[in-house]
This record gives structure tokens, C-alpha cells and sequence, in this order.
């Protein structure tokens, strides 16, 4: 079950959940407690890095 949060936490957070979403959802009330969980692909990365380069929005 806990594999199974995390990959919820972590697929939400690669979406782009903001952070007060993620902590109600997870139930933390802290960021701190909730830093562990979300752990961003590379993959996600470039995708976001991408959709907010100003070249590509030319």
C-alpha cells in the first residue's frame, strides 16, 4: 500500500499538483514530511522545462 501512495504522490506532483493539493491529499501537514514522496522524472522535467521555454511558444 505505501508503494502505491508514493506512486500517487509522485504521478500527481509530475502533473503539476500544486503543493497545497499534494498535502491534502497525502494528509501531511507539513512540506517538509511531504518532500520524501514526490520524486520527479527526468522525463516529467523536460516536459515541463519545455512547455515554459519561450522558444517554443514563438
Amino acid at each position: 500500500m505505501h508503494q502505491l501512495r508514493h506512486s500517487a504522490l509522485a504521478h500527481a506532483a509530475e502533473d503539476g499538483t500544486n503543493t497545497s493539493t499534494l498535502l491534502a491529499f497525502s494528509g501531511h501537514t507539513s512540506v517538509a514530511s511531504l518532500t520524501r514522496y514526490p520524486k520527479v522524472s527526468p522525463e516529467a522535467l523536460a516536459r515541463w522545462q519545455q512547455k515554459r521555454d519561450p522558444a517554443t511558444r514563438r
